[in-house]
């Protein structure tokens, strides 16, 4: 524990939440360096497919980045009004799910969740070569920087949102001066005639790059287009995450937005200019990056050229930070809806959504060690599920202009039209890509893509089957609330000690665990530990409609844990008895048929029992724990004070016996 607290850090209380949030400054950092940082390696994927036409057709890049850089901006735009219109984050899979459907809205979110794994893997394969490009001593571990550079971004994300954008602003606005004065400097020299050229590779890697073309042909031009698109991945990214801007987050989400295309379009069209102007020729498997190449005749090889070396090491290394900004947000939205496993919704001891940070890591580190730390292997599966979340999102928002003719008092005036035509516009111009990105770079490896996000989607069905089936066995529907504690009163065998039910909800498996201790003692209390506010929320309100008069003990918090707080709530139970005797804990578990199926609950009951045994030992003292089952999927419970309780019958002594009823013996 000590050295994940030297680690990690100390956990942070929940009321801190407030403070956790980005300023612009640092969230453009935080949200903006995957989309930043596409703008090293797309002009390098469109020149890698024009090479095939020869080098006579290098020149056309020029057009293609024009093209692509008008789409960022229609894109962006697009988001820019999703922003405003879903405030409370969720992207591409809010929008789908609330305008066109459940099935639209989850192939949105398998579309985004493999976008960000591939994030990582991308990223940090292009923050390698960028390394291996400067020093190609390091060239034979690629791999085992790649996973040590994902193990480092882990750590730092664990650390909390604010302590990671403090930590990724440096290496972001250091690459953005960098590009920036690159760009300057090579324009300076265009202008004055001072460009040298760059030597090209020799005549034999150029006739094993050419193909039999004759010149260039429509499907050249429109994979050369595609490969380029790949410089829209993570334009999103802050639709994503307006939750984690400070307060007013709309504004500040969408003016980091606007910041971001602008730095993305100048960078990215600027490099492409500069690769045309010095003539730069990108062959596959190449020692040295276009970027690299770029930089060495502007700046030569000096403090300048290492400098923008190692800021693009840094920005695309540190560029998988986007995907571990947005991916356990997105995720945690998925499992609120009950489509992927509740553990994601937690969030950890430095107010992060810690489980879905490592369950990025793991996935990113598998396509690192399959695709053996190189970019150009992975981007062909990267743009497809980009551009599909694109469209479905620009689809769902031209679906809510239009149910805005239904309020009451609409107008259809020209910011409705503009608003609802920038978002069509972008669907169409989107879902263009779309096809190209499937037709073009499908044998290249697009189809796992294409075969993995239905996959997943019915991944997410089985799942939320899952959880549908254990709400049809915990529900209370067709139960009347009754005041138990009141109908056990006729009961005379029952003891007095202390015996305390934990809770995080009321239903048929909790009210069976009630039941039982009810039956046992006439000194019970329920015990709920306030980790999710809404929840005990919830729990409250339900509690005073049954009117169960039983004592509901709330045991806060602070940092969303489960095992002391309820180590102190007992302990401070334990001095108040009179008689001495170990408060008894009564623990409901219900219980699946299915080993996987465990792996979809968050287990708090094995945290609990923990909690209570190194206690245990810790004291010296034992204390009874009664674990009191219910199988989800068998016949409902039907808690027998919930029925009509039999009459006493009364002796000859006119002492109330207690009855039985023949139904429940």
């Amino acid at each position: 524990m000590n050295i994940r607290r030297m680690i990690v850090g100390e956990p942070l209380p929940t009321n801190l939440a407030m403070h956790q949030r980005l300023s612009k400054l640092k969230a453009l950092a935080v949200f903006s360096s995957d989309a930043l940082s596409s703008s090293t390696y797309a002009t390098e994927a469109i020149l890698l497919v024009l090479i095939a036409a020869g080098t006579g057709a290098l020149g056309i890049s020029m057009w293609i980045a024009l093209g692509i850089a008008a789409l960022m901006v229609v894109v962006a735009f697009s988001y820019f009004q999703t922003i405003h219109a879903y405030p409370n984050g969720g992207g591409a899979y809010i929008v789908s799910k609330e305008n066109l459907g459940k099935m639209p809205g989850l192939t949105a979110a398998a579309s985004l969740l493999i976008d960000y794994i591939l994030t990582v893997a991308v990223s940090v394969s292009a923050g390698v070569a960028a390394l291996t490009s400067a020093f190609p001593v390091f060239a034979p571990f690629r791999v085992e920087i790649a996973l040590v550079i994902v193990a480092f971004i882990t750590i730092i994300n664990m650390r909390g949102v604010k302590e990671s954008g403090t930590f990724f602003a440096i290496p972001t606005y250091l690459f953005i001066i960098g590009m920036i004065l690159m760009i300057v400097v090579g324009v300076i020299n265009v202008l004055t005639g001072n460009v040298v050229p760059v030597p090209h590779p020799p005549e034999e890697v150029l006739r094993e790059e050419m193909t039999a073309l004759s010149g260039m042909t429509l499907f050249l031009l429109f994979r050369a287009f595609a490969a380029g698109c790949t410089a829209l991945t993570g334009i999103e990214a802050i639709s994503n995450g307006i939750p984690a801007f400070k307060v007013p987050e709309s504004r500040n989400a969408g003016q980091t937005l606007i910041t971001m295309v602008v730095l993305l379009c100048t960078m990215f069209v600027g490099i492409t200019f500069l690769a045309n102007q010095y003539q730069v020729v990108a062959v596959h498997h190449a020692e040295t990056t276009v970027l690299s190449q770029i930089a060495r005749a502007i700046f030569g090889e000096g403090f300048l050229f290492y400098y923008l070396q190692i800021a693009t090491l840094l920005i695309l290394s540190l560029a998988a930070n986007t995907a571990y900004a947005d991916f356990p947000r997105l995720a945690s939205l998925i499992s609120r809806d009950r489509y992927l496993p509740h553990q994601l919704t937690n969030l950890g001891d430095r107010l992060v959504f810690s489980n879905g940070i490592f369950t990025l890591s793991v996935l990113a580190g598998i396509l690192i060690i399959l695709f053996g730390a190189r970019e150009h292997n992975l981007l062909p599966l990267y743009a497809v599920g980009v551009f599909l979340s694109f469209t479905l999102s620009q689809s769902g928002m031209v679906i809510h202009w239009l149910k805005e003719r239904h309020h009451e008092g609409f107008k259809p005036n020209r910011t409705w039209r503009f608003h609802i035509g920038i978002n069509a516009f972008g669907a169409v111009c989107t879902f263009v890509v779309l096809i190209i990105l499937m037709v073009t770079k499908f044998v290249e490896g697009a189809w796992l893509v294409i075969v993995a996000i239905p996959i997943l989607v019915l991944l997410f069905i089985k799942i939320h089957h899952h959880y549908d089936n254990v709400a049809a066995s915990l529900t209370l529907d067709g139960l009347e609330p009754s005041p138990i504690a009141e109908r056990y009163k006729i009961y005379s065998d029952r003891n007095h000690v202390r015996v305390v039910v934990l809770m995080n909800s009321l239903n048929r498996c909790s009210l069976q665990a009630l039941e039982y201790a009810l039956r046992m003692s006439d000194n019970v209390r329920v015990c709920t530990i306030e980790v999710e506010p809404a929840s005990v929320k919830r729990l409250q309100e339900r509690w005073e409609s049954w009117d169960l008069s039983i004592p509901l003990d709330i045991v806060p918090s602070e940092y969303r844990e489960i095992g002391q707080p309820l180590i102190k709530y007992l302990h401070k139970l334990d001095e108040e008895s009179t008689d001495k005797i170990p408060t008894v804990v009564v623990l409901p578990e219900f219980v699946v048929f299915h080993w996987w199926e465990r792996l979809l609950h968050n287990q708090s009951s094995v945290a609990i029992r923990a909690a209570l045994y190194h206690d245990q030992i810790a004291r010296g003292r034992g204390r009874p724990v009664i674990n009191v089952p219910y199988r989800i999927g068998d016949e409902l419970y039907e808690p027998i004070v919930v029925k009509q309780i039999p009459t006493p019958v009364f002796g000859e002594n006119g002492a109330a016996e207690p009855a039985v009823n023949p139904e429940t013996k």
